[in-house]
């Protein structure tokens, strides 16, 4: 199974963009991987079984290509995730604190934080897509969840 390329475009391109958001933490960056990923799936020979098994492969490409991203001289030189985040609108307060608090866990929560809620992976889903086990994805979901927890209790206490 081979999907035309608009129609993956259109129904993918905001959670390809979100997924490689979460690891690069910068704009031009998560566009710059999101075109990638497409334009890899443009060259790839391989037949896919299903549209859930082209979405799964399509984010675990636009993860590795962000974590590779990552990796350059020139992503050390680019714009502050704080200065993004002020160009960013939110529906409320508390939107834009989870925003904030979910973008500073370490990576392997963040990633799994925005799969299983944002996306609506399950924990078996998630572990093909990473390539750990789902005990991994549960532990790395539970860490997440308090880190979380921790952060937004703290923020909302000063507040008050």
């Amino acid at each position: 199974m081979k999907s035309s390329v608009e129609i993956l475009i259109e129904n993918y391109r905001s959670n390809l963009y979100a997924a490689a958001f979460n690891v690069c933490k910068n704009a031009q960056d998560a566009e710059d991987v999101v075109q990638d990923t497409f334009i890899q799936y443009l060259s790839q020979k391989k037949d896919f079984e299903s549209e859930q098994h082209i979405r799964a492969w399509l984010i675990r490409v636009a993860i590795n290509k962000a974590k590779n991203k990552n990796n350059t001289f020139f992503r050390r030189n680019s714009l502050p995730l704080e200065d993004y985040i002020e160009t960013l609108t939110f529906e409320s307060k508390e939107s834009s604190e989870i925003f904030e608090a979910v973008m500073k866990l370490s990576e392997k929560y963040r990633i799994v934080i925005h799969l299983f809620y944002y996306e609506d992976y399950s924990v078996n889903e998630i572990a093909d897509i990473l390539k750990v086990t789902p005990s991994n994805v549960k532990v790395r979901l539970s860490r997440g969840r308090l880190s979380l927890h921790n952060t937004l209790k703290e923020v909302w206490e000063d507040d008050e």
